[in-house]
């Protein structure tokens, strides 16, 4: 099991510099996909902190999340 905790920092960097790749994109469809790859670094970020009691990073996360959160809302097109 520490195996995979260990591998998981490895695996939410990856998560992460990919996402950062697709947001910037200039289409819809992939800044979205970055969107929900950001979501799944967050969690894998999270659960690594947990295990190396980084809970600073955890509330990082969290406040990323809500980021990201609202970075799909504003990819949205607007409902005037």
């Amino acid at each position: 099991m520490d195996d995979w905790v260990d591998y998981s920092q490895w695996l939410a960097m990856a998560v992460t510099l990919l996402a950062s790749w697709l947001v910037s994109s200039k289409t819809k469809r992939k800044r979205n996909w970055g969107f929900w790859l950001f979501t799944a670094g967050n969690f894998l970020w999270a659960y690594w902190g947990w295990h190396a009691h980084a809970y600073a990073l955890i509330g990082l996360q969290v406040g990323l999340l809500l980021l990201n959160i609202r970075g799909v809302r504003n990819n949205e097109p607007s409902r005037k």
